[in-house]
This record gives structure tokens, sequence and C-alpha cells, in this order.
């Protein structure tokens, strides 16, 4: 490092110790391919706007219980290596530094972010489901949907098809916790698919005695054989059980016996614990929690129901909610009437209207956005997993406004003795189960009305004290300053190619799961979805960096144009475990020849996503690029051409 970059990226680190809060604010630092990550002891103490205008800084935002601020590829080691020397901090690992992130979080909110961090991958088709249970409502009210053989028939499979994947959800929660806590995927799956099994008496019939349940006696104890459909807290639980047996049995099987061994015992100590300590545990908890809210309401009066309707929306998060249905009807076969119905509803639309606070706040970023207005679309069809997963729990504050707009909803209800002639459906479509009795259909939009109106403004005021910069909120500020690139031995021509350089199916950079890629901050792109373990070079050229963790590399093509090939998402964990380099800083290379291998199979089974991005971090104004058609690439195809302007 030269003298004069040296100087400046010492002004550079003394301008940010002074922005995160001063050298006794730190708590740690490190860096992965383009961001430094700073862990502070107070967020608060940072000055974020003011980070973004640092020299070189392309973005700055908060993720994770970390600072980060992107200065790009090849640039942030430099960077790294000047400001943690300046604050004494220096050969922390990206590892080490999350566990200082994670020792800033209280029990609760580590709880909170496991859970959020289960369903971010199974939210898709959690919104699936969500939608096509609306459309199938609204359409099933319709009588000419009735009495057309087609239309109905069309509204029966979009009811089964939102039906199944709500069925199983149990088995995509196991999945994702054993995923996120560190397990094989695949045994989440084959737990999931024990819990749900036909051999197994059906849940809701048990509950409801129309069924007939077998006990089996193990070591003394009764057994019961019955399954676990809406059993969200059990999978949780069971998916974390199954991760840590998988790395248990993984580490103590001998290799030459672990393919076969490890896996069957994860797989029969897991089904024990499912049906001798976990499974009972789970339905225990789900008894006393539905038995209380139910005694709430019945003894409490007002303040009962704002109780129930205010912490509804809590129980949903584990998954309980399913079992109100076996209530509702009981209450309905007892008295005619049921008050649950619409104390659920209101505690639905609350949570709507803080998504639509949220979207407010955040409405010029277009991930937000995106996010917001399906999800608010799935709400008023009754169902908030999308809303409350994505949204509301992930932020945080949005849930407690929306808690509390469902409290005042719940005070309606009980102050209009507002109840339902059925169960089944809420929100919009709900409006027809309404008793209507005393106005009941005028106090059911009064009622909703007041929600989502309370879930608004709540989640408004909260934010104004709460609000943090999620991590799409990455700056999309284009640096004006940036690193001078070293000038280009031969002219450009007006077109330059840049061929396959991993076999695969290319996708837009839009579709890379992470906001930097996704949002282009370090500059325009494409990505591969790799069938292989292999990165070749798209064009003649040199080496500028090969990174010590070996999983990502900058290139620079024979007319000076500069990349980045980035594999995989937060690889850089890895710390290179996996990835091997073929080639050194400074080694001239030729179009197809092989950069990087990587073992693709063991890295997915790690947890991480493997797709992998290609950016052009340097273009000007005078030069765009063109993605070449999404589909299947390899080295003879183009797979970006750069043109002059």
């Amino acid at each position: 490092m030269d003298a004069n970059k040296r100087q400046r990226y010492e002004k550079i680190s003394i301008e940010l110790t002074k922005l995160v809060g001063g050298k006794e604010n730190i708590q740690g630092v490190a860096h992965c391919a383009t961001r430094l990550r700073i862990v502070l002891k107070d967020n608060d103490l940072a000055d974020l706007k003011a980070m973004e205008d640092v020299d070189l800084a392309k973005g700055v935002f908060v993720a994770g219980d970390q600072v980060q601020i992107i200065f790009g590829a090849g640039l942030v080691n430099d960077v790294y290596e000047v400001f943690a020397e300046h604050n004494n901090m220096k050969n922390m690992s990206l590892s080490d530094l999350k566990t200082v992130a994670n020792k800033k979080m209280n029990p609760l909110q580590r709880v909170i972010k496991a859970l959020s961090d289960v369903f971010v991958d199974i939210m898709p088709g959690i919104l699936a489901a969500a939608l096509l249970t609306g459309l199938s409502g609204v359409l099933g009210n319709f009588a000419i949907v009735k009495a057309n053989d087609t239309l109905f028939g069309i509204n029966r499979l979009i009811n089964i098809s939102s039906g199944a994947i709500f069925g199983f959800l149990p088995l995509a929660v196991a999945y994702s916790a054993c995923k996120r806590f560190g397990g094989r995927p695949i045994l989440g799956i084959v737990i999931g698919c024990i819990m749900l099994s036909n051999s197994l008496t059906d849940a809701y019939a048990a509950a409801q005695g129309t069924a007939e349940v077998t006990t089996l006696h193990i070591f003394g104890l009764g057994v019961e054989l019955v399954g676990f459909q809406g059993g969200i807290i059990v999978a949780l639980l069971m998916g974390f059980v199954t991760a840590k047996l998988d790395l248990f049995f993984e580490k103590k099987v001998p290799e030459v016996i672990r393919l076969l061994v490890s896996p069957l015992l994860t797989t029969l100590v897991g089904a024990l614990l499912l049906f001798t300590v976990i499974g009972p545990a789970g339905r225990g908890l789900s008894s006393g929690i539905t038995n209380a809210l139910v005694w709430m309401t019945q003894n409490l009066g007002v303040f009962g129901y704002a109780v129930f309707s205010g912490l509804q929306q809590l129980v949903v998060i584990t998954g309980l909610h399913h079992i109100f249905g076996a209530i509702e009807a009981q209450l309905l076969a007892d008295t005619g009437r049921n008050f649950i119905n619409p104390l659920m509803s209101v505690a639905i639309i609350a949570q709507g209207g803080a998504v639509l606070a949220y979207l407010v706040m955040h409405r010029k970023n277009v991930k937000v956005r995106e996010l917001c207005i399906p999800s608010f679309i799935s709400v008023l069809f009754g169902i908030t997993e999308p809303a409350l997963f994505g949204i509301n729990l992930r932020y945080r504050f949005p849930i407690i406004g929306g808690c509390i707009g469902g409290a005042v909803g719940g005070v309606i209800v009980y102050l209009t003795n507002l109840a339902a002639v059925g169960f089944g459906t809420t929100v919009v479509p709900g409006i027809a189960l309404a008793d209507p009795a005393g106005n009941g259909y005028v106090n059911y939009v009064i009622a909703h009305a007041a929600a989502i109106t309370a879930g608004f403004f709540m989640t408004l005021v909260l934010g104004k004290f709460m609000d943090k910069a999620p991590a799409e909120q990455v700056a999309e500020r284009a640096s004006t300053d940036t690193e001078p690139a070293e000038p280009a031995q031969v002219q450009a021509p007006q077109q330059e190619i840049f061929f396959g350089y991993a076999a695969g199916q290319m996708i837009p950079m839009e579709q890379v799961k992470d906001e930097t890629f996704a949002n282009k901050v370090l500059g325009d792109g494409v990505a591969v979805i790799p069938e292989t373990g292999k990165v070749y070079a798209p064009a003649d050229g040199s080496v500028i960096s090969v990174f010590d963790t070996k999983h990502a590399i900058c290139l620079a093509s024979s007319y000076g144009t500069e990349i980045l090939i980035h594999i995989g998402v937060d690889t850089v964990n890895l710390n290179g475990k996996y990835f091997e380099a073929h080639v050194k800083d400074g080694d001239l290379v030729k179009k197809g020849q092989l950069l990087i291998s990587f073992d693709k199979a063991q890295i997915e089974k790690a947890g991480y996503d493997t797709v992998i991005p290609m950016i052009f971090t340097d273009l000007d104004d005078n030069r765009r690029m063109e993605a070449g058609a999404p589909g299947s690439i390899h080295t003879d195809r183009a797979a970006a051409v750069i043109h002059k302007v």
C-alpha cells in the first residue's frame, strides 16, 4: 500500500471512528468481500447518515446488529486493515464478529431473530397459500361460481391448493428450522413427514373426539399416535433438535459408517423425542395458552376481550391458533354465537394497519413496497403470516403497534356485543359471518376500521423512536469519489463480450437473494445458479485479487474492464473451506481458464446459497451492460456484453 493511499485510508478511519461514537463504542470489526462490518456497544451513538458521505463509501446500513459500510471488492480489504489497526482490533474473523453481535441480543431478541430466520425461506409458500385462500373465499361468495360447474371446479382446486400448503406447513417449518440451526435440511423434511404421517390419527379429528386414538406403551410411558397438524411450535422445536442431533452424530459416528448410521440415529432419536417429550410438551403449551385466553374473555369483561385480540396474533407466530377452530365449533354448538371470530378478525386487520404504516415510512424503498403490498392484500383475506414474519415481527415495532390496534378493536367488539354465526373466515369475507342482530354488519365495519386505524397510527408513533434502517434499505447512492482504476493498456472496442463463467442457469441480478447484489450497489451484472463447482474466466485478462477466503475473485479484462465474481451468498463465513484457487494475484488468464473450484454440495449442505454473481464494478456513463438471455449458460455462450454509448 503506497503512502498516498494509506494516508487517505487513515483519514477515512479517523472519520469513521468519530461517526460510530469513538473507539470506546466499538466492540468488534471485520470485513467480507465488499463491506466493512462493525459491532457497536450502542448503535444509537452512530451517525449513519453522515457515514454515507465518508470518502469512498458506497452505502451504509444496519443488519444483524452490525453496522455495515459498503466500500467494494478489494478496496474494503485495505480500508479494513487501516481501520482495524487504528482501533487496535486486527485479526478478528467474521465469525468472531458475529459472536460479539449475538452477545448484544437478549434471549427474547435471539428467539425472535431465530423465528424470523426460520420463516424467511418458506415465505413464498406462505404467501402463495394466503393469496389462494383469499381468492377462494371471495369466489365462493358469488352465486355464479356456485352455479357454474367449471368455475366451481376451478375454485375447488384453488381451495385444495391453499389448504394443502397450510396443511403441510409443519413440514416446511421443520425443514427450515433444521437448516437454520446447521443440520441437513432433508432430515428436517423427514421429521416433518413423520409429524404428518397417515399412520397417525388426524390431530383435529382427535381433538373433536371423532376418531379413535391408538396408544403405545414405551418405557412405561403412554404414547398417543396423534399427528401434529397445525403444530408449528412442535415443528420449530423438532427442527432445532434434529439439527443438533445431526451435528452430534456427524461428529461422533466413525467416517466409514457415517453415511448410513448418522442419519438413521438422528431420525430414530428425533422420532422418539417427538412422541415422548417434545410433542406432548408442545401440545401442553398449546392447551395452556388457548385455555388462558378463553378464560380471560369469559371472566375479565372488556379487559379480557382487549387482551385476547391484542395478543392473538402472537399466538399465530407459534401456529397454535389452528386450535381455535375446535373451540369456535364448541361455542357455536353451546351458544349459537362465536365471539372469538370477530376478535381474531380485528387482531388480523390491525396487523395490516401496521404493515401500511411501515410502507408509508419506507415508501421510497422498492423492496419494502414489494413485500408490504402483497402482505397487506393477504391480510384482507384473513392471512397474516406474510405480514407477521415478513415485516412486523422482523422489524419488531410494527407488531407492537398491530397488537395495540387489535386491543382497540377488541374493545369495540365487546361494547357492541359483536359475534359471528360461523367460523373459518375473517376480515373482508368474514363480514358474511357476522351476526346481524343489533346492527352486526355495521358494528363489524366499525370495529375493523378502529383496529386498522389504531394499528396504523400506533406503528407510526412507535416508529419515531424504534425504527432502524432494515437491511433492504441499502443506500443506492453511486459514489462519485471511487478508487481510481488502472488505465487500460488497449483502447476498448465498441462492444466487449464476457462469456459464461460457470455452467448452470443464468438469472437477472435482481433475483439474487442478497440486497447488495440485487440492488446493484456494487455495479450492474448477471448471476448464475451453478450446476458444478467450477468458475472460469469470462474473458482474456489478468487477476487483480484472489480473496484470502477464495470465495471471490477480481479480474481486469484485456481492455481494463474490472469484474468481481462472487461465489455464493455470505460464503465468506466459511473462511476458505471447500474453495480452491487455481490462479493467483497478477496472473494472466485466457477466456475459459479455470479460476476457482469449490465443493458445491458441501457448501449447500452448510446452508449457503451457491449462486454466483458477476459484477462490473467500474462502468462509467459511457458504457452500459446488456445481459444475455436467462437460461442455460456455458463457457461458449455470452453472459453479458458491454456497449459503448
